[in-house]
């Protein structure tokens, strides 16, 4: 007897999901669930973990109507997050936005060394680069490297063309090409190489 493929596994996971078992609604859980809250993160969330128990709520109360395989569950995964997202960015568009003051988030608190050099690397450097990006190009890089969808699930997800979605990309590569190449100078050539 061989061992279930990864569609084979997802397919009865669904199964036991929209039956109700306990151990499925967990299972699908930890599978989508951190790349979901990371794409809230990274989409500007103030409340990414909340939200994504919000979309989960939302997938499991609809996922005996679903049917698919595993990709088609991505993207409705992501659907759902994404419309989520654009709720909560236009609800705090109308309402503003109010944070409480602590000292570490403090402008007019001078960092120390430690603090500068943890905020210039890693996640927060990708996620900076992101952001000077328009909005629709963000929208598709973060999609398709933290969610990790294909085109096809990016245009689902975000309602255009595949077309569009990969023009969207294309200009995103560039922009970000554009931001991080190194600026260089001309070389001289040296007197002692003779020409």
């Amino acid at each position: 007897m061989t061992a279930p493929t990864g569609d084979e596994a997802f397919g009865s996971t669904l199964v036991a999901a929209q039956n109700g078992a306990a151990w499925a609604f967990t299972s699908l859980w930890n599978e989508y669930a951190p790349a979901v809250a990371a794409f809230l993160r990274a989409r500007g969330s103030r409340e990414a973990d909340d939200f994504t128990s919000e979309v989960f709520l939302a997938v499991f109360d609809s996922i005996s109507t679903f049917r698919g395989g595993q990709a088609e569950f991505r993207s409705f995964v992501f659907s759902i997050a994404y419309r989520r997202l654009v709720d909560e960015l236009r609800m705090r568009a109308r309402r503003g936005t109010h944070d409480e003051w602590s000292p570490e988030t403090d402008a007019r608190r001078s960092p120390s060394a430690e603090d500068e050099a943890h905020s210039r690397l890693g996640e927060e450097r990708a996620l900076s680069l992101l952001d000077i990006l328009p909005p629709d190009q963000r929208d598709v890089m973060v999609l398709r490297i933290v969610a990790d969808l294909t085109v096809e699930q990016v245009a689902a997800v975000l309602g255009k063309r595949e077309g569009a979605v990969k023009a969207l990309q294309r200009r995103a590569l560039e922009n970000l090409r554009k931001k991080v190449a190194p600026t260089r100078t001309p070389t001289k050539p040296s007197r002692d190489s003779g020409s």
